[in-house]
Order: structure tokens, then sequence, then C-alpha cells
């Protein structure tokens, strides 16, 4: 799979240019990591070749595409110090796992509002946390209902409520960004989505999950709906290994539905592509799959920041491709903020990124 990542990264730069659960569930720490985080504690960033004047169009100085290639970009924060020089190296967001120090959420001088301060300058800051089982540090931001318990006790506008006072706790301890809700329609027979999506009804699954999104974003938390197209009746679980969708004609009537009626009802929130393979869309995953993308922005009119899922603690990706490869073919794809969980070199994904913003650029 690796010798035809290049012919990956093509044709997905060819398309946008045409078109002008020791996984995420566990959120156990990898047993091995490719590199050690940068320790790097200053600004300053090395010239490399992936950033080099070759691949960068002449008008544009390498370092500035390197600029906004970081940018782009969401790893995860282990601990104060590795967040800020991922900071330092320039990313535009950071992705808190349940192995992170839990002092990045306090009011400490080693939290995540200390670290706003001393950095002089905004950044996302993102976790997971639906209620239920994938509720990270709930011991700080509370312990909550799954999405299937709330939706099955309570009515929208009690879910809103409930998501707004999560949100105020996310918020509290400078969390801008929650993955969830997840609108996923639940088809009974996957244990990764179950108790996670609010309904096995496609339509009540986008009225909980919109509820939901308005409420967090009532507390000045962005919510991202995912995992677009759809886990719910997928062969498998994406943390494992590659999981095909039903095909492509059958997802109109059913997976796409919770997110056709979500969106309207909260425009403002984000969308996560999913690792899922759809036949009749291609062979790739479709978080690199660029008619995903398309498909994301044409069948649901959709014109805000798509995520993706995990590219480095999930099977589904991690065993075909390194991080940097991944965060490449993510973002030729189409995706506007790839983002990893596992233990890179910043600097390493930042190279890979920018050639790829580079070529775009240049197009």
């Amino acid at each position: 799979m690796r010798k035809a990542m290049p012919a990956l990264l093509l044709s997905a730069s060819c398309a946008l240019s045409a078109c002008s659960e020791e996984s995420v569930l566990s959120d156990a720490p990898p047993s091995e990591t490719r590199a050690a985080p940068t320790s790097a504690a200053s600004g300053d960033v090395a010239p490399t070749s992936a950033a080099s004047g070759d691949a960068a169009p002449p008008d544009v100085a390498p370092e500035d595409v390197r600029v906004r290639a970081a940018a782009k970009l969401m790893p995860p924060a282990l601990n104060y110090e590795d967040a800020r020089a991922k900071l330092e190296a320039g990313v535009g967001g950071l992705f808190i796992p349940s192995w992170a120090d839990p002092e990045l959420l306090s009011d400490g001088p080693r939290g995540v509002n200390a670290l706003r301060e001393e950095m002089g300058r905004d950044f996302e800051v993102s976790i997971d946390f639906e209620g239920g089982r994938v509720q990270r540090f709930s011991e700080i931001l509370g312990d909550y209902p799954s999405p299937q318990a709330m939706a099955e006790g309570h009515s929208p506008d009690e879910v809103e409520a409930l998501a707004t006072e999560i949100g105020h706790s996310l918020r509290a301890y400078g969390v801008t960004v929650d993955f969830a809700p997840v609108l996923d329609v639940d088809g009974g027979d996957l244990e990764v989505v179950g108790d996670r999506a609010f309904s096995t009804d496609p339509e009540a699954a986008g009225d909980y999950g919109a509820a939901f999104a308005r409420g967090l974003q009532a507390a000045g938390v962005k919510a991202v709906f995912k995992h677009f197209p759809g886990h719910g009746r997928a062969s498998g679980d994406t943390h494992l290994g590659e999981a095909v969708t039903p095909p492509l004609e059958e997802l109109y009537g059913h997976e796409f539905v919770s997110f056709h009626n979500a969106l309207p009802q909260a425009p403002d929130a984000a969308l996560m592509m999913g690792h899922l393979v759809v036949p009749g869309l291609g062979e790739e995953p479709a978080s690199l799959n660029p008619r995903a993308y398309q498909l994301a922005r044409e069948e649901l009119g959709y014109d805000g920041t798509i995520y993706t899922d995990d590219l480095g603690g999930m099977a589904s990706i991690s065993e075909n491709f390194s991080v940097p490869e991944a965060v490449a073919a993510a973002l030729a794809a189409g995706a506007d903020m790839p983002l990893w969980s596992t233990d890179e070199d910043i600097n390493a994904v930042i190279d890979a990124a920018a050639e790829v913003v580079a070529q775009q650029e240049g197009n």
C-alpha cells in the first residue's frame, strides 16, 4: 500500500484542481511511537527539502508555505512542554488524548489557558467528549450519559441544555472544539457505534445531534458532526482495520439523512471525515479520498471546516500509512485540518504537509 502513496497523492491533487479501542474509544497510548515529539523551544524552524524552493511557486517564499501548512495541522498535546513546542512549530490546533497530562486541563500554570497567555495567540484545542463511553477526563470535565441515554430520557431541548453545560465545562479549561456529536445511525451490530449514537432512526439522530451541537456552541465550543459518510452499518471498526459501508446508493436514504437533517439546524457545526471505504466512491478510505470530500461539499452543501478522524491511532490508516503520508494524502484530498493522536516528529509532518500546500498553491 505504501508503494501506491505517490499515486494516491497525485490523484487527490488532480481531483482538487479539477473540481475548484486500543483506539480512540479506549484511547490508550500506542505501545510504540515512530518518533519522539519535537523538543524545540524556539519558533525557528530549519528549512528542509520538503519545503524547498523547488516545491513552492517562485513568488512564494518556502518558509511562508511551511507556515501555512503547519497552521492546518492538529497534533496531540501530551503535556505543557510538548504543546508549547508544537505551537512554536506553527500548528493551528492541539488535540488532547486521554493519556495527556491532566494538568493541561487545569487552572494552573501548566494548563491550556496559561499556555494561551504565554503564546500570545489563539489556537484551537480539541477533545473527544460525547458523553457515556467517550468522555475524556470526566473526573475534571464532568460525567454525562451516553448519547443513546440522552435521547431515550430527554427531549431535544433538554439535550441542548445538557450540551450547553458540557460546553461551559470544556470552555472553562480552554477546550474550544468538541469532536461530538455522533451522527452515525446505530445499525445494532457494531460495538464501536452502539450507544454512542442518538438513535437507530436517521431523522431522530439528526434532530438530537443538532440539539447537542447547538448546546455546545451556545457555550462557545465548536461542535463537530461525525463520522461522515456514516459508520453505523459498516463492516467493521475503523479503529481495528478497514471498514466498508453499504454501497453509495444505499447511503442516500439512510446514513446521509441524519447529516441532511442536522446541518441546517446547526449550520455553524464542523464535520469530521471518517476512514470508511464506500463502494462506488473508490477504494481509498474517505479521509484520504477526494471524492468523499467532494460528496460532502456537494451532497450536503457543506462549506465549513472538515477535520479528519485520527490518522495515527486507527488501524484503518496506520496499517498502510505513516502519519506524514496520511496527513499529506488527507490535505491533498480536501481535508481542512488533519488530526492524529500518536507521538510523531512534528517537523516531519509539517514537511510532508508543506509539499502538498506548495503543489496546491502552484496549481
